[in-house]
């Protein structure tokens, strides 16, 4: 004949903590991630420039290989040294395009 089950429920005392950490220690003591700088191959992208009509962000990004931010801070570095300039676009998806000498 079937028995009376048997609780499962362990009796805590409401007042105590589990071993498990607080949101608070989570962050500390963990390995730190190392900083890393991608920098464009400026040969490789004067040429992908100077062989395209315009050049998007995007486009240059895909073409070397980099992230969209890395092509972007060229393309703006570029942009103040006047190897190329703005020709277009709108709201941050600019077009690109060699200063012509």
């Amino acid at each position: 004949m079937a028995g009376a089950k048997k609780s499962t429920t362990t009796n805590k005392p409401s007042g105590t903590k589990d071993s498990k950490k607080s949101k608070k220690d989570k962050g500390e003591g963990g390995p730190r991630k190392a900083e890393i700088t991608v920098m464009v191959n400026e040969k490789q992208a004067m040429k992908i420039i100077q062989n395209s009509k315009v050049v998007t962000v995007q486009d240059l990004a895909r073409q070397t290989g980099v992230k969209i931010s890395a092509a972007n801070a060229f393309l703006k570095e570029s942009a103040i040294k006047g190897t190329v300039k703005k020709v277009g676009g709108y709201s941050g998806h600019y077009l690109y395009q060699v200063v012509s000498s």
